[in-house]
Parts: structure tokens; C-alpha cells; sequence
């Protein structure tokens, strides 16, 4: 394959802040390149460095060849206006279920699929995707995972959906301590190889330092000898004339002696030099809650909703008493948000609403503009005390964050680093109710897997709202299912049969929704990933006899 892209030792810098440095790699005609690394770590800004938005501090990006188109899908956006300008376009809005509303009234995974299917269509030469699985219902990424396997040009995307990855991905580039580390293959094999390195460098490393103490055993040695050789050169050696001069010539060639070894065995060292091998990054964080049991937190009666005439839900009735955890699951456009919005006032209601006065509740929407950009940390969170902003600064270095970060304007930060200056206000305030509308959008992959254990210990009342059937199995006791204009309720362990078919394809996705999230932890080397691929497999099929039926 033709080279279309390189990029020399291309460096980039926030405000005297390096981001990465030194970046060196090449783009091949057909290459799919998952771009990898913790959030901040400067992926998206890689993707604005080749889109041609940005310009680096230091080094070059070329393009092989001229005229060749890019076109960049971010991952999210406030506005965006561009509907069936072409057939394929028309084809993918219409497959994947996208209504002609206005984009301010579609859900966040309408939205995403709208520019995507606006981007998709183009046929760039070269395509950049912004985590382009945030927010998608699994049918909608099977279906982006098949357009992007068969896609004629060249592919750089950015993801934290590591069996998205291992589905598509034929490059890794991956953005570690300001540096990129290029690998050719899929996330698995990458992570394997990343592996093998750090285990071979520890090794190395450890043999470094029984070296180096040997040598510097030597070297002291030697100092010692020459220690001895000078103070023998001021004694007195009794009448015989000149025994001093002939000791401090010994001692000055003595000197001379242990400089050259030294010399030679500090090259020795410089030659053999191996860095330790940094701890893995890792994200800390607890939330608790001035908890309450037994009452009532919400009750809904009645309820319906509808847009510009389609209907989302009609007759919805449910409650939630205090401690429960409760997951809100439906596709795309199917209201879930709109829900969340009816219940926090924000929206208008048909229906009946009834909210425990008494409850304190913490509402993370899945926005990431809502927050005021142009405020820092120090300025956003109010520390008035040397307490309070010393408890505020250890909590955003639990988070991954650095410490200039605490004087940056939000605006400079990673999506991913703006969801946890949201979680950060709950993870310092006691709320007895966190309602969260997708909380692991944006996130890194620790950050994940440190809120999934947050919210599994939590000991408040829960209602979330995810894609990941993993995460939700994870942390909650019930559901609430929006499917066919209604919303039903049930516990997680339930085990009754279906009543008729759209029930049975909802529970059979519902399991391989859960297979999935399963999937996207493990690496084909796992013992129990084939049993998994396979049942996925059977689902799959099984839902698609269903439907066809």
C-alpha cells in the first residue's frame, strides 16, 4: 500500500504545556488506525493536527500526495446542519433510524449517527472519527463496524471500545507519556506487545541495577584506594631522602588509574542504561450518600411523551423506592434522555411526576458544553479554604489529572476530562440520588472501570442510563425498558417468559448487549473469550430470525 501521509517529530504545546512530543509515524493507503491513550493524553488533538485545524509547535505533517480529501467526524458538536446531500447519505440516516428533525431535537446517539452518516457518505480519502461508538445502541455499531471495515479509504479513529477496536482496527497508535507508540495489528495484539515490552524492560531494568551496584561497588573501591595511596604520600618515611616525592608520584598514578577505570565504567553504565518501568495509570474516586431506605424517592403515573407527532411513550406508570439502583435501557431516539429531562423538571410532562421533596439529587447529563468553558478548576469549584482546595486538588489527581491543570480553562481539556469535572462535583458532595445519562462517554478505560466500581458500592438511590449492558449489570437491581411506546419494569434476576415476540428479540438483546460489554474486557488470548464470541454469535443470528420472520 502507498504511503498518504507522515508525520516527523511533530510536537505540541498548550500554554508552555507539552501534550506530546516528538511523534513520528505514517499513514498507508487503507490503514483503519485506532487511536488509543487515557483521556488528555492528546487524541483528539492529533485528529485536529492531521485534519489541518491546529498547527504543530515543532515538526512536520506531510501528505504524500496532493488533493487528498480528509474529512473529520468530532465527537460531539452543538450544532450541525446537513441533511441527505447525497443517496448513501439518505441510505445510513434512513438504516440507521435518523428522523429529518431539527439536530437540537435528536437524542445524542441521533445526533452522532447523523454526522457520522453526513461523514461516511463523503468517501474522503481519509476519514477521522472522533470515538465514534459513544452514545450508539449496539444494531447502530454493528452497522458502523461493517461500513468501516468496508470502507475504500484510509481510517484514523479514536476509541476506548476495545472489541470495537479488535473488530476493525489493522493499527494501533498509542499516546503514552507524551509519546506514540506504533503497532501494527489490533488492540489485543497491541496490548500483548505492550505487555511483553514492559515485562522485557522490567528485566532489564533489574539487571541494570545489580550492574550498577557492582560498578559503583568498584568505584568506591578504587576511591578508597586512592584515599589511602595520598594519605601514605604525607607520611613521613623515616631519613631516606625523597620517599615523600616518591609517594605522591605513586598516589598521583594511582589517580590516573582510577579516572580511566572510571571513565570506562561509567560508559559502561551510560551503554547498559534502561529506564524503570512507570506504574500503569490508574484513576481513584468514591462517592457516598446521606442514604435513606424504605421511601419513596419517585413515582410516575400516567405518563406519555410525543415530538413533532411521533410518540415516544404513552401510559408509562413506575416507582423507585430509596436504594434502589435502576438502569434505564432503550435504542436510540427511544426517549431515555427526554425521560431523565421529565423528571428533573427540565422537560414538559404529560403525566404525573412525583418527586420525594427531601431528595438531594445529582444529575450528570450527557452534555459536555453545559459546563462554563472559559472558568478553570480553582475558579469552578469555589475553594475559599486551603482545606477545601486541598481536598478538591487530591481529587483531581485521583482522577488523572495534572497539576497545571488546576489553573487551565476547561475549555482546553479532553471531553473525557470534562465528564470528570462533573463527576467531581458528586464525588465531593453527598447526593442521595445520582441520575446519569451515559457517565462513561468520553472516559478512558480505568476511569470506566473505577466508576462501575464507585457506583457498585454506592449506598444512594441510582438510575442510569448506558449502552453498556456490562456496566449496567454491574451496578444495578432493576430495569426500565423503553420498547414499543411503553416502559416496562422489571429486577435484573428475572427469569419470567416472554408474552410474545418484540419481548423475546428484547430479552435475547438484552443478553447479548451483556455478552458484549463482557466481550470489550477481555483479549482473544482469554480462556473464556471463544465461548463468548460464540454466544454472541447465536444471539445475533437468533434476533436476526426473529426480526425476519
Amino acid at each position: 500500500m502507498r504511503e498518504i501521509l507522515k508525520l516527523t517529530n511533530v510536537t505540541y504545546e498548550i500554554k508552555d504545556t507539552e501534550i506530546f512530543k516528538n511523534v513520528n509515524a505514517m499513514v498507508h493507503e487503507g490503514d483503519i488506525i485506532g487511536v488509543i491513550g487515557k483521556n488528555g493524553a492528546g487524541k483528539t488533538t492529533l485528529l485536529e493536527l492531521i485534519q489541518g485545524e491546529i498547527q504543530p509547535t515543532k515538526g512536520q505533517i506531510t501528505f504524500i500526495h496532493k488533493n487528498i480529501r480528509t474529512i473529520m467526524v468530532e465527537q460531539e458538536t452543538k450544532s450541525f446542519s446537513a441533511y441527505h446531500s447525497s443517496p448513501s447519505e439518505a441510505k445510513l440516516l434512513s438504516y440507521w433510524n435518523v428522523p429529518e428533525n431539527d439536530f437540537r431535537q435528536l437524542s445524542g446517539g441521533e445526533r452522532l449517527k447523523a454526522r457520522l452518516a453526513n461523514g461516511l457518505s463523503k468517501q474522503a480519502e481519509l476519514l477521522l472519527l472522533d470515538e465514534p461508538t459513544n452514545h450508539l445502541d449496539e444494531e447502530s455499531m454493528e452497522l458502523l463496524k461493517q461500513y468501516m471495515q468496508d470502507y475504500e479509504g484510509t481510517i484514523i479513529f479514536v476509541s476506548h471500545d476495545r472489541h470495537f477496536m479488535d473488530a476493525v482496527a489493522t493499527k494501533i497508535w498509542s499516546l503514552e507519556d507524551k509519546l506514540l507508540t506504533e503497532h501494527s495489528g489490533n488492540y489485543s495484539g497491541f496490548i500483548e506487545y505492550r505487555k511483553e515490552k514492559r515485562l522485557s524492560q522490567q528485566r532489564a531494568y533489574e539487571k541494570q541495577q545489580k550492574m550498577r551496584k557492582r560498578i559503583e561497588g568498584q568505584m568506591n573501591e578504587l576511591s578508597s584506594w586512592s584515599t589511602k595511596a595520598h594519605a601514605q604520600s604525607t607520611k613521613q618515611e623515616g631519613p631516606k631522602m625523597g620517599s615523600k616525592e616518591y609517594h605522591r608520584k605513586k598516589a598521583k598514578r594511582m589517580d590516573s588509574q582510577i579516572k580511566s577505570k572510571q571513565k570506562r565504567l561509567e560508559k559502561e553504565l551510560d551503554r547498559a542504561k534502561v529506564d524503570f518501568v512507570k506504574p500503569e495509570y490508574t484513576v481513584q474516586f468514591s462517592m457516598t450518600a446521606n442514604t435513606k431506605v424504605g421511601k419513596r424517592f419517585l413515582e410516575v403515573k400516567s405518563l406519555s411523551k410525543s415530538f413533532d407527532g411521533k410518540t415516544l411513550f404513552t401510559g408509562v406508570h413506575f416507582y423507585i423506592k430509596y436504594g434502589k439502583k435502576v438502569a434505564l435501557i432503550g435504542p436510540n431516539g427511544s426517549g431515555k434522555t427526554t425521560l431523565l429531562k421529565m423528571i428533573m423538571g427540565t422537560e414538559q410532562a404529560d403525566g404525573e411526576i412525583w418527586i420525594s421533596p427531601s431528595a438531594n439529587i445529582g444529575y450528570l447529563t450527557q452534555e459536555v458544553f453545559d459546563l462554563p468553558l472559559e472558568k478553570t478548576p480553582e475558579e469552578l469549584f469555589h475553594t475559599e479554604t486551603f482545606e477545601n482546595r486541598g481536598k478538591v486538588q487530591n481529587a483531581m489527581k485521583h482522577l488523572g489529572f495534572e497539576a497545571s491543570q488546576w489553573n487551565e480553562p476547561i475549555k482546553f481539556m479532553s471531553m473525557g476530562e470534562r465528564v470528570k469535572c462533573k463527576l467531581l462535583v458528586y464525588i465531593l458532595e453527598e447526593k442521595d440520588v445520582l441520575i446519569l445519562d451515559e457517565p462513561t462517554n468520553h472516559l478512558d478505560l480505568p476511569s470506566r472501570e473505577q466508576l462501575e466500581e464507585t457506583l457498585a458500592q454506592y449506598n444512594g438511590t441510582l438510575i442510569v442510563v448506558s449502552h453498556d449492558r456490562y456496566f449496567l449489570d454491574k451496578i444495578t437491581d432493576s430495569q426500565l425498558i423503553i420498547s414499543n411506546q411503553r416502559v416496562h419494569k422489571k429486577l435484573t434476576n428475572e427469569s419470567k417468559e416472554p408474552e410474545d415476540k418484540a419481548e423475546l428479540v428484547l430479552k435475547l438483546e438484552t443478553e447479548r448487549q451483556e455478552v458484549l460489554g463482557k466481550l470489550s474486557l477481555l483479549t482473544p488470548n482469554d480462556s473464556s473469550y471463544p465461548e463468548l464470541d460464540e454466544r454472541f454469535k447465536t444471539l445475533t443470528k437468533k434476533i436476526q430470525d426473529l426480526k425476519h420472520e
